[in-house]
């Protein structure tokens, strides 16, 4: 049986959740209580912004993630705000998403974990980047057939 309670401590180093924060590149993470157990974590926003590399206007997105954690679960206030500190970012789509993908698994060590960035139209095209990182094939097996499709992920 497994003992999955928040307990007290696991509320140590968080210092977004309950407070008045700002936006900052800096993502938290509190422990997992089923470390034993595949199961599969999703977060998504549909307010991403940042701004075009070349012209300075504004790049809108949905993000979406989906993880198998392994130690670590992602905070969702921290993971808020780190999205909102690329609001004034100049940053190219699938930079953008490599980037998100890099700092989670820094963050989080997961067992697995895809980022999927869906971007407005802009000058009639649409782009979708998709980023992955496998530590555990046996947790990829296991989300795949969990995971949206694309049809579903992506309605234009």
């Amino acid at each position: 049986m497994s003992d999955g309670i928040t307990k007290p401590e696991d509320l140590q180093g968080l210092s977004k959740l309950g407070r008045e924060s700002v936006p900052e590149r800096k993502l938290e993470a509190f422990p997992n209580r089923s470390p034993g157990r595949l199961y599969l974590v999703s977060a998504e926003t549909h307010e991403f912004t940042c701004l075009c590399p070349v012209t300075g206007q504004p790049d809108f997105a949905r993000i979406r993630i989906d993880y198998v954690p392994d130690e670590k679960i992602v905070e969702s206030k921290s993971l808020k705000l780190y999205f909102w500190s690329f609001r004034n970012e100049k940053v190219f789509h699938e930079h953008g998403t490599n980037v998100f993908l890099d700092d989670l698994v820094a963050a989080l060590d997961p067992h697995y974990i895809r980022v999927v960035g869906m971007f407005n139209i802009r000058g009639g095209i649409a782009i979708t980047t998709t980023a992955e990182h496998v530590k555990t094939p046996a947790a990829k097996e296991f989300a795949l057939p969990l995971l949206p499709k694309p049809e579903i992920l992506m309605p234009r």
